[in-house]
């Protein structure tokens, strides 16, 4: 395959080439709304082939026109799933439209479609933002959109030209398209519970899954393949998945942290060989410290056999809200019938290019990637770390050197609370 002995610097500049010739219409979907609208998957497991089924429930003018990953098999079954439900509108096939390889995003971004959907592990995601962008396509990406700080720098770089070029994209937060949680933080910035004096967010709980390696298998394969237990593709847990509160709380208090201090370890994952278990901790309590005096606490974890809570809190001069169950001192303020938020986020999507005024929450995402990444940074070294001095200083860049799906991949050791540094 091309891409398998390419270093970082040659992934990224294949990424912008994949975009020549490319067009640009109204943000890749014309504002009148009258015409099919082509979408793209790059990265068909569970949630890409999700977000698939979401946008073609969104709106009847969707059909799905390419599909590509690694993995041909995850390719083929997603096109396989999708067209039983949906049938003719699922326009990839095999044989049409299916790619595959560590260079499928190429293949995808190169055909004729107006919106692509980025669901592949978190660790690609800065690069195929790159080159959806390049090729003047319109982006739903899922979250986080990066695992480390470099990653975090190449996506603020991307606001602004994403921007210029009227490109949409919306991310994988759904929450922000929830009604619930519109009105009731609508509420809270109105005063409803006086100033915000203090938060906490959860997502406590069980395991996850964990696919084992098969014979025959390389490095780089069985950590893509088992990506949510490698650092450089998943980003820890509290990344990939505790971002959706994270994301909350910078919502409502209008910011991100100006540091962290975290606390976490590695007590009920498997025991052995990182190589072969991972390396990915499985719990965090992190304190951040935001503008404004206000402190908010932070748990997550992976743990069988724990009590679990998805949730947000925040307090207020005045009062309360548990923001997850549209609670303000006690009265849901919030009653009403709400479509699934996973299905509105690309409604409000293709509405907005429609409309020929694009969203673009590039930006926001970015910086609740970042708001869990410096908590994930502050737990492993085991002390505090600010906002300021990890975006200036931190080199940490966990994308291989080289990616190889034939090749040996060794990974990092587990971090060591007090003894892990990033600068």
């Amino acid at each position: 395959m091309s891409e398998q002995n390419n270093n970082r610097r040659e992934f990224m500049t294949h990424s912008a080439l994949a975009a020549t010739g490319a067009a640009l219409l109204t943000g890749g979907v014309h504002a009148g709304g009258s015409e099919i609208i082509k979408v793209g998957v790059i990265g068909c497991g569970g949630r890409g082939s999700g977000a698939a089924g979401n946008i073609l429930d969104a709106d009847s003018k969707v059909e799905i026109t390419a599909l590509g990953d690694v993995f041909q098999s995850q390719a083929e079954g997603a096109a396989q799933r999708l067209g039983r439900k949906y049938g003719e509108r699922v326009k990839a096939s095999k044989g049409k439209g299916i790619f595959s390889g560590l260079d499928a995003y190429k293949q995808v971004l190169d055909t004729d479609i107006d919106l692509v959907i980025l669901a592949t592990p978190p660790g690609f995601r800065p690069y195929h933002i790159e080159a959806a962008i390049e090729a003047k396509k319109n982006i739903f990406t899922e979250k986080p959109v990066a695992v480390d700080v470099t990653g975090i720098r190449k996506c603020l770089e991307l606001v602004k030209k994403s921007k210029d070029a009227g490109i949409g994209i919306v991310a994988g937060t759904q929450r922000r398209h929830q009604t619930g949680y519109i009105e009731t933080i609508k509420r809270i910035k109105d005063g409803a519970i006086g100033d915000v004096t203090s938060a906490r967010a959860y997502w406590n709980g069980n395991g996850i899954w964990f696919r084992g390696r098969q014979p025959g298998m390389s490095d780089t394969h069985y950590q893509i393949h088992n990506w949510y237990h490698f650092l450089w593709t998943c980003g820890d847990h509290i990344v990939e998945q505790h971002v959706h509160n994270l994301d909350v709380i910078n919502w409502v208090l209008g910011a991100h942290p100006i540091s962290a201090s975290g606390m976490g370890g590695r007590s009920n994952r498997p025991v052995g060989d990182p190589n072969s278990v991972g390396h990915i901790f499985d719990h965090f309590s992190v304190e951040y410290e935001y503008p404004n005096n206000v402190f908010v606490q932070s748990f997550c974890r992976q743990i069988e056999g724990t009590t679990s809570s998805v949730s947000e809190a925040v307090v207020g001069t005045k009062g309360i809200s548990q923001v997850n169950g549209y609670n303000i001192n006690g009265k849901r303020v919030f009653e009403g019938k709400e479509i699934n938020p996973y299905v509105q986020e690309h409604m409000d999507l293709i509405a907005s290019i429609r409309e020929g005024k694009p969203l673009n929450e590039l930006e926001q995402v970015t910086i609740s990637t970042m708001t869990a990444i410096l908590g994930r940074m502050s737990t492993y070294a085991g002390i505090r770390l600010t906002w300021k001095d990890v975006m200036e200083k931190a080199k940490e860049d966990t994308f291989p050197a080289k990616i190889d799906l034939t090749a040996p991949l060794p990974v990092t050791p587990v971090p060591v609370v007090g003894k892990t540094r990033f600068f």
